[in-house]
């Protein structure tokens, strides 16, 4: 069939789930047998997120090649289990980049180079990009920021274009606000209807309306909404709050959302979606009774969405162990050797987060040293790892000036350091490690039996390494070594065997975690958190 495209806007306020929303309906079509993709257009001038700060915009998704992209890849990863590549999030930087290269080059032939239709144009073609592969039926176009924002104009005209151009090949869903007014005991529609006129001033009818809410929404202010509207009143569907973001597909197809979307873009609804995996996964998640403690230790803890992926992670892995999740966020840069027994003690498990930059790393050092020393289980990811070899260094090795590099240049123990062709590298965000690398596995470590094989692959995104030069001595001190990238024979995994579960990853495992495939290293931590728990 001919690819079909579906345009996701929000209005009134941001932070409404776009996302969700987009990602429970490519959920929903994949389930019904659909090749389907997610895009994200973000309307800010930065090249991508990788140089912005954790408390600005939240996690950092890294792709399978090596893009670093917006925290809500993540969540179509998650949903779909499909990934996701630097042609699923585009921003407003990289719009104008190729825009004035191609200036630049003289494609323009000497044009006045304007938004309308230069801009537009680049903007349409990266939206069908993905469809013109054949590889989808679906190709979901997230657009980011709210209705009537400058900077969503320029994606706001590709849209209308689009529409016309595209014909019945395409629908628009407009996401809004009914907020409940406490003071008045009611629901309001104003805003709703307010943000739909916006969108209607720019040449754009939405063709199904979804009305996200804290209180449910009666039948007939949905119809009074889809008169005001100009929707079709079984077009207008409700999202309200939910105990888990996972419920929300569920929620949504009970209101017919999909086959409504299918209606639009011309596709024959035919059957039910195959949602046995997923309800499965729902009713172990709201049949679990026993709790599972798990620490986080990091330095951006008061934002949980900087660690998105890694709490979404843990959450799938407590799930799929018949226990509800507990985290613990513990800031890193308040933890001192005085301390940490207090702020550690009754945790089933603690892992330790990536991250970069001195701030909290002494932090994470005390809690390894700590959880080393009671054997509590205990997950490093990349920094978490590098703090993890730094730690055995000091405490093990008697080496007790070892360090990272990135922390101290002037440590006479560089246990972490730069690979040599890395050095040369100034621009902020560029790394020679990004994206999915190879890694072997020691066929006797914990490492490989969580995964059930030796040969991984797994998504990197830092610069600093373990230096190779230690890789002896830590070895001969009961650190082992048990993972490697068999091409460069850089260490991916330590592991202390000695110990119940302790092992650091330089990887980023939470990003490839999904609800109907948890990421077997989080499945098997989270697991031994529970049998420490028993014994504790």
């Amino acid at each position: 069939m001919e690819t079909k495209y579906v345009f996701v806007t929000g209005g009134v306020v941001s932070s409404l789930g776009k996302g969700i929303i987009s990602s429970s309906l490519a959920c929903l079509l994949k389930a019904r047998g659909y090749r389907v993709t997610i895009q994200k257009f973000d309307p800010y001038i930065n090249i991508d997120p990788g140089t912005l700060n954790p408390y600005e915009h939240g996690e950092c998704y890294v792709t399978v090649d090596g893009h670093i992209g917006d925290l809500d890849l993540g969540h179509y990863e998650r949903f779909t289990n499909v990934n996701t590549t630097r042609a699923n999030n585009i921003t407003t930087g990289r719009i104008y980049q190729s825009v004035i290269d191609k200036e630049r080059r003289g494609d323009y032939l000497g044009k006045t180079v304007q938004v309308v239709p230069h801009i537009t144009d680049e903007i349409k073609r990266n939206i069908k990009k993905l469809g013109n592969t054949g590889d989808f039926d679906f190709v979901i176009t997230e657009i980011g920021g709210t209705v009537g924002d400058i900077e969503s104009l320029p994606y706001l005209e590709s849209v209308r274009q689009l529409r016309w151009e595209l014909g019945n090949n395409c629908a628009c869903i407009h996401l809004t606000y009914v907020p409940y007014v406490n003071a008045a005991k009611e629901l309001k529609t104003k805003p709703t209807q307010h943000s739909v006129k916006k969108l209607q001033e720019l040449g754009i009818q939405p063709d199904i309306l979804v009305l996200r809410t804290e209180k449910n929404v009666e039948p007939d202010m949905r119809r009074k909404i889809a008169l005001f509207c100009n929707v079709a009143p079984d077009s207008v569907v409700q999202s309200l709050d939910v105990p888990s973001i996972y419920q929300v597909p569920l929620m949504l197809h009970e209101q017919h959302f999909d086959e409504i979307v299918m209606r639009c873009t011309g596709v024959p609804v035919e059957g039910e979606p195959d949602m046995k995996q997923w309800i499965a996964f729902l009713n172990k998640m709201e049949n679990a009774t026993k709790t599972v403690k798990i620490g986080l230790v990091g330095k951006y803890v008061e934002l949980p969405d900087a660690y998105k992926s890694i709490n979404e992670s843990l959450f799938q892995a407590a799930t799929y162990n018949d226990r509800r999740l507990e985290i613990k966020f513990i800031q890193s840069e308040k933890l001192n050797p005085a301390n940490v027994e207090e702020k550690l003690a009754g945790l089933d498990g603690v892992l330790v987060g990536p991250g970069s930059g001195q701030r909290g790393v002494e932090g994470k050092i005390a809690a390894i040293n700590w959880c080393r020393e009671h054997d509590i289980p205990t997950f490093g990811i990349c920094l978490g790892m590098q703090c993890m070899v730094i730690e055995y260094a000091r405490d093990v090795l008697g080496l007790t000036d070892a360090n990272s590099t990135e922390m101290d240049l002037g440590t006479p123990h560089k246990v972490i350091d730069l690979m040599e062709e890395q050095k040369s590298i100034a621009n902020m965000g560029e790394t020679t490690r990004r994206g999915s690398y190879d890694c072997s596995l020691l066929p006797s470590s914990k490492t490989a039996k969580a995964y059930g094989k030796t040969n991984i692959s797994e998504r990197h995104f830092h610069r600093y390494e373990l230096n190779n030069a230690y890789r002896t001595q830590l070895e001969a001190n009961g650190m082992a070594c048990v993972g490697e990238n068999p091409a460069t024979k850089l260490v991916e995994v330590v592991e202390v065997p000695e110990k119940r579960w302790f092992i650091g990853v330089q990887y980023h495992p939470e990003y490839s975690s999904t609800v109907l495939a948890p990421h077997p290293l989080f499945v098997d931590f989270v697991k031994a958190a529970i049998e420490y728990g028993k014994n504790k």
